[in-house]
């Protein structure tokens, strides 16, 4: 470490999560990057993230980041910049390969044995669809996608939680119907629902469901993840954001960020840029007013993420509709 980051001072607030009674952080430090960011960036950037106040990390298998997650942990406790892991909130994921009852609980010890770990916080299904075992890749080749059979799959999950190998369990870009079919069926009722949540797509039917049902929503790409496989610059560029962010003296991505947190919406950001690492926490000692929530919450909709590398003519999902279950 070579100093430059300075602690916030700021409290990030925290959420109760509903099955597993623990505490995480409104705000994570996402780690998926692309291209594949080395090892060593990767971990560089954890080390500054936690420096800075990050306590929640959010990983996967399909990222390549949780051995320079767990090596970055390891040397910030040698440094003392935590006292032990305990301090940290940390969630992986299973990818579509391994999305099969049998394969479940070895691919999360196959996770943590990359972090080092004898535990993390929060295990989440990554996509609500099932690929070819073995294969390890993104956009997956569309004639390996295959329904996910929920009920193993979930019952396998469940099994995480009770050994005492993930603290929670929960599911990444479900809509409300896939949603719907696991809580019917499950014993531990999934702790959140991690999707794409951003001004220009503020989930508002996804968002009422999951309250209703005790689901805590995260968000990924809550500044429309720019430079990825999917994202593009349009939420950083657009006249009325700018406008409001020039108007408070702020970033784009700092009034994106303070939006999610007055929705009650947990976000995931990821920079490995020390300057707008201290910017995206620089968001807990002011406010939007009425007016200017209401121009963020009457922008036009549409999906950024449109889930389209799983939707084939011939294959499970025959259209990008299908696939959300009519919620786009």
């Amino acid at each position: 470490m070579d100093g430059s980051c300075v602690a916030t001072s700021f409290r990030i607030p925290e959420q109760v999560l509903t099955s597993s009674g623990q505490r995480m952080q409104l705000l994570g430090f996402g780690t998926a990057a692309h291209p594949l960011a080395t090892p060593e960036v990767a971990k560089q950037a954890i080390l500054q993230a936690i420096e800075l106040g990050y306590r929640h990390f959010d990983t996967a298998y399909i990222y390549g980041t949780e051995q320079p997650l767990g090596e970055a942990i390891v040397e910030a406790i040698s440094l003392g910049l935590i006292k032990s892991r305990d301090e940290l909130f940390i969630t992986t994921k299973l990818w579509c390969s391994d999305a099969y009852g049998e394969l479940v609980l070895p691919q999360l010890r196959k996770s943590l044995q990359n972090l080092n770990m004898e535990y993390v916080d929060l295990y989440l299904i990554h996509w609500p669809v099932s690929t070819k075992q073995g294969r390890y890749e993104f956009p997956v080749p569309k004639e390996e996608i295959i329904p996910m059979d929920f009920g193993s799959v979930w019952a396998a999950m469940e099994d995480c939680q009770r050994l005492g190998l993930t603290k929670s369990i929960g599911v990444s870009n479900f809509s409300c119907k896939k949603l719907a079919d696991i809580l019917a069926l499950a014993k531990i009722p999934p702790a959140v629902n991690q999707v794409e949540f951003n001004p220009l797509w503020n989930q508002k039917k996804l968002r009422e469901y999951c309250k209703a049902n005790g689901v805590l929503l995260i968000g990924y790409s809550p500044l429309g993840a720019s430079g990825t496989l999917w994202g593009s610059s349009r939420v950083l560029e657009n006249e009325v954001l700018k406008e409001i962010a020039e108007a408070k003296g702020k970033t784009v991505a700092q009034i994106c960020l303070k939006w999610a947190f007055e929705e009650g919406v947990g976000v995931i950001v990821k920079s490995f840029n020390v300057e707008r690492m201290k910017q995206n926490l620089e968001i807990l000692d002011w406010s939007l007013s009425e007016e200017e929530r209401k121009r963020i919450g009457d922008l036009p909709q549409s999906r950024g993420c449109t889930g389209e590398s799983f939707v084939s003519e011939n294959g499970t999902f025959k259209t990008i509709k299908e696939f959300w279950d009519g919620e786009v």
